[in-house]
């Protein structure tokens, strides 16, 4: 399972059932603010809730179906990064992402984000890595950018967020590129 400690203050771990009550916190606090493009953060209403995403976590590891990793800053968890699956015929994912709205802006996602493209490639041998996201969310849009994916298009109306259809911007890594330094 996928763990890297990036510098002296921020590590992934693997997403555990001992992950729930402050993983959370952090969703309890940030509702709002994650919610605007989250689609699971109304069915978060617990500490069970959030139990319950860490236990399938831990099934798709065990199932070498990718893996969920919570972001840690200084020693509390500000997010998850993760797997959609793992097509292993194919040898691609796609990965996606939350952060803590105080996390922000601190180039905390871009890290983690290269760690896991770089274990993705180097570690797993897969050969495509796609980032979607909702074409408004400029922050989360960023983390492609910087690390060199390809905008391939947009998907319209991909996602349905509590009253309203957003579409996604697909962006994609294949590994040849990520070798080649993006």
């Amino acid at each position: 399972m996928f763990s890297f400690r990036i510098n002296q203050t921020l590590e992934l771990r693997p997403i555990s059932e001992r992950d729930a009550e402050p993983m959370f916190a952090v969703i309890n606090r940030d509702r709002d603010h994650l919610r605007r493009w989250l689609p699971w953060v109304d069915g978060t209403q617990s500490v069970e809730d959030s139990r319950s995403f860490c236990g399938t976590a831990v099934r798709q590891s065990a199932a070498n179906n990718g893996f969920h990793a919570g972001v840690w800053h200084d020693g509390n968890i500000v997010g998850v990064i993760g797997h959609h699956g793992i097509d292993w015929s194919n040898r691609r994912t796609s990965i996606g992402y939350w952060l803590a709205k105080a996390a922000q802006g601190r180039g905390i996602m871009t890290a983690a984000c290269r760690a896991v493209v770089d274990y993705n490639f180097k570690s797993l041998d897969l050969n495509r890595i796609e980032i979607r996201c909702a074409t408004e969310n400029h922050r989360s849009r960023a983390i492609p950018h910087r690390l060199a994916f390809k905008l391939e298009g947009v998907i319209r109306q991909a996602e349905w967020l509590y009253d309203h259809f957003v579409d996604h911007e697909v962006y994609s890594m294949l590994k040849a590129e990520w070798e080649a330094g993006g």
